[in-house]
């Protein structure tokens, strides 16, 4: 029985973009989506323009998300779009994923999930009511080298976890390009756009949810410092935070993009009582595991020794890069395989964004107050 690709929409990601192009390419990737729609800008003329380079039929390019939204809903079912793809600033996420989702069409979102917890929430509520599935794109857990150090974790090999470190540091952002016409850096910095956080919400919830992903465990409580080190910028470039865990683990979240000549240094290190792993997504083939009782070990992709369940993210012979479109597109291809049957793979989701926007509120919390901890919402699990 042939296969055939699953619609999808897109929302921004319109010439000029940086994430858009990424999405197109990872959803690609495996044949399970096509892109056939969108609107990829608010200006009409350059969402005309993004959709002819892209080949796709003028009738399905709109000139708005609403125009979008009702145009798609008058077609066919087999027609119309399966799932809208929203890569717009964050300020959009919320809005156009209840509508999206209340139209009836599933939903793979950029992060942050929306503005605030009282936002994620309604998301949540709108994916419940619909009975459509909501996706995030926490794009570092699609790594085949993640997944391996989670299982490894969750089996027990490392014993009881004690630490959990994470850090991201970018240095994109050192200087105020975001006065200079830079419109990536524009909208991140920008409190009606980016929301809460800048650096905080932007890179700093990858941390997070990579950290409670790989570890399996729920930050309880944080103690934080937000600093913004260029003067005149409206939202926080640089985070710190004390974290604390279940079961007592403890944890170090470093998160900055001002640290300047950093390109992308995203590392997470996890120690329990027998040993640790370390995982850098610079070198992502490689995960290195070392022992209180024997030597270190070099995990390599497509190498000996990998799980099962890590393997099937592999897209390349051993020795050959596994990179972060790849990564990318194995959470597409879980959200496709869960759209099909129902229940698929694993994807980051609802519970990834609610989890991320606690933790955004209570760091800024946190670091506005003179309390030494705060505690994160632990939501309906509680």
């Amino acid at each position: 029985m042939t296969r055939h690709a699953l619609r999808l929409g897109m929302a921004g990601g319109g010439e000029g973009a940086f994430i858009g192009a990424i999405h197109q390419r990872a959803a690609a990737l495996d044949g399970d989506w096509r892109l056939v729609a969108g609107a990829f800008s608010t200006d009409a003329a350059r969402s005309a323009r993004s959709g002819e380079q892209l080949g796709l039929d003028r009738n399905r390019v709109y000139s708005s998300f609403d125009a979008m939204i009702a145009g798609e809903r008058t077609l066919p079912e087999g027609e119309r779009i399966d799932a809208l793809a929203i890569v717009t600033p964050n300020h959009l996420h919320a809005p156009m994923a209840i509508a999206a989702l209340e139209a009836g069409f599933h939903v793979f979102c950029e992060k942050p999930m929306a503005m605030s917890a009282a936002e994620g929430r309604a998301i949540a509520d709108a994916a419940r009511a619909s009975g459509r599935h909501f996706a995030l794109a926490f794009t570092y857990s699609g790594y085949p080298l993640v997944e391996e150090a989670r299982i490894r974790v969750a089996r027990g090999d490392l014993g009881a976890i004690r630490l959990v470190q994470v850090e991201y540091l970018q240095g994109w952002l050192s200087l105020p390009i975001d006065t200079g016409g830079n419109k990536q850096a524009e909208w991140r910095t920008d409190p009606t756009r980016a929301g809460l956080g800048g650096c905080l919400g932007d890179i700093g919830t990858h941390a997070f949810q990579l950290a409670e992903h790989v570890s399996g465990l729920r930050v309880r409580s944080v103690s934080a410092d937000l600093a913004t080190h260029v003067p005149g910028r409206r939202l926080d470039d640089d985070v710190s935070a004390l974290l604390r865990f279940d079961g007592g683990a403890r944890g170090v979240l470093k998160a900055s993009q001002v640290a300047a000549g950093e390109e992308n240094g995203l590392k997470l290190r996890v120690h329990g009582e027998r040993g640790g792993l370390e995982w850098s997504q610079m070198e992502p083939n490689t995960l290195t595991l070392r022992w209180l009782d024997r030597p270190a070990e070099l995990v390599r992709a497509g190498g000996p020794g990998l799980d099962s369940g890590a393997a099937a993210l592999l897209r390349t012979p051993a020795g050959h890069p596994e990179g972060y479109i790849e990564a990318f597109a194995n959470l597409y291809r879980a959200f496709a395989a869960t759209i099909r049957a129902g229940d698929g793979l694993w994807y980051p989701g609802v519970a990834d964004g609610l989890r991320t926007m606690s933790f955004i509120e209570a760091v800024i919390i946190n670091a506005a107050s003179e309390v030494k901890w705060t505690d994160v919402d632990q939501g309906e699990s509680e």
